[in-house]
């Protein structure tokens, strides 16, 4: 038996599985190492600590060496040396779905990339390469390149189970902390509104983890208010998120009362409807507000919500920056948690 030192990540054996998939999911377990599973806890090697688990303790341990298997899907691939340093480092892992964009100059080598990926990762089922989202829906143009021809799948975070269609609805693991941080800042019997719900993840990790009054999760896409209603049943929040099928514009006509949290997850459209959201907003409210730009634009951006918010008898009194994660080059997907307050009548 060969064994070799490496980095570890400690976890307490009740949140050990929780650990393992979000390690997996950010492409940092190693897989050529056996994980050493004591009593009270697990360690788990790594190549490094992804953000988000300073909480869990980094030691050295000496691991046993598993059977040689590729650690990195681009070791398995044998392209000339300039498309070989093209290969994407990153891709996204919803359920038993790999989801990676490819450049025009990798298309003919998109199926040796798919199989690839496949060997690196045990519990894959099906590899797409993807298009940017695009249109009022959130609609990725899907092609399958490798595995199963199917692109329904079960996704969890947090324990929390969503059934996904990749072709038909939007849904980003990448902001699963996101939607954790969002949770744990709602206040007990608020009325939180989900203007873009998608299949629902915000609307039942608050439901899950806060104690809101009645979360109301709105899309326009059937497919997705199908699913979101299948995921409201599986998680249990039968009796705390209402699922409406309306268009975003109209939520005036179908939200029956004032909100005090509205959730705005919908880059580079959500400005078109700031002003809709203040239409439903309680004399103060937190406004989740979600968006892609660069750098330089966002204070741009920050001015005319503000400029709307006045508009509609509303002050911006704080507007927070969080910059999520990097979209393309030079740009970002961005956060503002922004608190509105309506103007007082004056007599």
């Amino acid at each position: 038996m060969t064994k070799r030192k490496a980095p570890a990540l400690y976890a307490p054996a009740r949140e050990a599985e929780l650990v393992r998939k979000m390690l997996r999911a950010t492409h940092v377990l190693r897989e050529d190492f056996k994980i050493i599973k004591e009593e009270e806890g697990i360690y788990f090697p790594v190549t490094e600590i992804p953000e988000g688990f300073s909480n869990y303790p980094l030691v050295t341990k000496s691991f046993e060496v598993l059977a040689k298997t590729p650690h990195c899907y681009k070791d398995l691939l044998k392209l000339p040396k300039k498309l070989q340093e093209g290969l994407p480092t990153s891709y996204d892992i919803i359920g038993s779905i790999i989801l990676i964009k490819l450049p025009s100059s990798l298309l003919r080598y998109r199926t040796q990339i798919g199989i690839a990926l496949l060997k690196t990762h045990k519990n894959i089922r099906t590899v797409c390469r993807v298009d940017p989202v695009s249109g009022e829906l959130r609609i990725r143009s899907i092609m399958v390149i490798a595995g199963e021809n199917q692109t329904l799948t079960s996704h969890t975070e947090y324990g929390l189970t969503f059934q996904v269609d990749v072709a038909a609805t939007y849904f980003s693991p990448r902001l699963a902390s996101e939607r954790k941080r969002v949770a744990s800042l709602v206040r007990p019997e608020e009325i939180i509104v989900d203007l873009f719900a998608g299949v629902a993840p915000f609307s039942i990790m608050i439901a899950r983890f806060a104690k809101p009054k009645l979360v109301y999760a709105i899309d326009k896409n059937t497919e997705a208010i199908n699913l979101a209603k299948q995921n409201v049943r599986k998680n249990h929040v039968l009796d705390t998120v209402e699922v409406i099928h309306a268009d975003a514009k109209d939520a005036e006509k179908v939200i029956p009362i004032k909100a005090d949290r509205i959730i705005m997850n919908l880059p580079f459209s959500a400005y078109q409807f700031f002003s809709v959201a203040l239409s439903i907003a309680a004399a103060h409210c937190k406004v989740h507000y979600y968006d892609i730009m660069r750098e330089e634009e966002i204070a741009g951006r920050i001015s005319s919500l503000k400029k709307i918010a006045i508009k509609q008898d509303y002050t911006l009194d704080e507007v927070v920056l969080h910059k999520i994660k990097s979209y393309a080059p030079r740009e970002f997907y961005i956060g503002l948690d922004i608190t509105a307050t309506k103007h007082a009548d004056v007599a």
